[in-house]
């Protein structure tokens, strides 16, 4: 009785710190996008509070149901799934911001929680949140500051090579042992996963390297196309309906 007690308490207390840790990560970030907002360029004038609002929503809405298509990749273990819903959250980045940008990755994440629930302890919805927003906050920062085409290339390259390093390192520090913990499996057996797909993946270091980094990059480099295929397009539909 007093174990099943001291284990319900120690559950009880990495839930917590888990929480905790997600909204001081939520904060931080958000306080990043209003920094990088302010000494750049800011959204178009012409755009009404009530229109953003409008526009974020349906970002996010449109990312949401993006993100419910989403499958494995060859060289990861099945809980690591693709998907392109961080493709409206970069539209939105660019037209509106990097403070809409988190915004709106908020919106689909909690979007997909309310109505999907989770499968990995919110682990995964976390991950989806702060590595998405690495990818469309410094990218949309640098994009703001010159808003030329070479610009918006750069901006996705170094948005995706910053969401490659920072979920790579993330992942090993923080992620993976914590989704051990909150989900009641040894970390070895997520190793173990791994390496039954590439004989290389020996330990946690080689496990983010062999698959976490290449997913990103992929992932990343993914969105940065489809994004640049569509975005002056839909932004010219967005100034134009603001009017």
């Amino acid at each position: 009785m007093f174990q099943t007690s001291s284990n319900l308490l120690s559950q009880m207390a990495d839930n917590l710190s888990f929480l905790l840790v997600c909204l001081i990560t939520i904060v931080a970030i958000y306080a990043i996008a209003i920094l990088g907002e302010r000494f750049t360029k800011h959204s178009p004038s012409s755009i009404s509070l009530a229109k953003k609002v409008t526009f974020i929503g349906i970002f996010s809405g449109i990312a949401f149901v993006l993100m419910m298509f989403s499958f494995p990749l060859w060289f990861a273990p099945n809980f690591y799934k693709i998907d392109i819903s961080d493709v409206p959250v970069l539209i939105c980045a660019f037209t509106l911001g990097p403070v809409a940008a988190v915004l709106a990755e908020l919106c689909k994440v909690l979007l997909n929680l309310i109505i999907s629930g989770t499968s990995t302890a919110f682990v995964g919805e976390f991950s989806n949140f702060i590595i998405g927003c690495f990818f469309v906050v410094p990218a949309s920062i640098l994009y703001r500051l010159f808003q030329t085409k070479q610009s918006a290339y750069i901006s996705v390259v170094v948005g995706t090579i910053i969401m490659t390093v920072f979920g790579t390192v993330f992942n090993a520090l923080y992620l993976l042992p914590k989704y051990a913990v909150l989900y009641g499996i040894p970390l070895d057996s997520l190793i173990g996963m791994g390496t039954a797909i590439n004989p290389n993946i020996t330990d946690i270091t080689s496990f983010v390297l062999f698959a976490v980094a290449p997913f990103n990059l992929l992932k990343g480099s993914i969105i940065s196309i489809v994004t640049l295929l569509l975005y002056k397009k839909i932004r010219f539909f967005l100034l134009r309906t603001s009017d």
